[in-house]
């Protein structure tokens, strides 16, 4: 069950009825791990995403984006992602800021223990993070 308390100063948000604030997530640790287990249990990865512009420039994923399992070639594709656009939409970003992004793979093959993430497109630039070593929660953080 998720919970959610609203969370406001009566002294500066007016009366609880009329205050705007979003409301406080609380979520049922019982929930909150049936949750992660269905996540596990899919195999769904989860690659967490930065990028540094080091110029003006506009950054998107491309739907052919996938992990590669080093040992057999295996392909998991891209499920979804989040905070980033997909092409042939483009995002904004200035030189000097950082762009965080999550990407969402189909499972990888229970016996992959490297794999490669790889955006896998008919231009230059693709990005290609090699020899990412697997681990038991499927979550991972990268730098682009």
């Amino acid at each position: 069950m998720v919970l959610t308390t609203p969370k406001y100063n009566t002294e500066t948000e007016g009366h609880p009825e009329t205050a705007t604030a979003p409301p406080a997530v609380i979520f049922d640790e019982n929930l909150k791990e049936e949750i992660l287990g269905q996540i596990r249990e899919e195999g769904t990865v989860i690659v967490h995403c930065s990028y540094t512009a080091l110029l003006d420039e506009g950054i998107r994923i491309w739907n052919s984006t996938v992990l590669v399992d080093r040992q057999s070639g295996s392909r998991s594709r891209l499920l979804h992602a989040e905070n980033i656009p997909v092409a042939p939409v483009w995002m904004q970003i200035w030189a000097g800021t950082t762009a965080r992004f999550t990407l969402i793979f189909a499972p990888l093959p229970k016996t992959c223990e490297l794999f490669d993430l790889f955006e896998d497109i008919p231009l230059p630039g693709a990005f290609h993070i090699r020899d990412i070593r697997r681990n038991k929660s499927d979550v991972y953080r990268v730098t682009i």
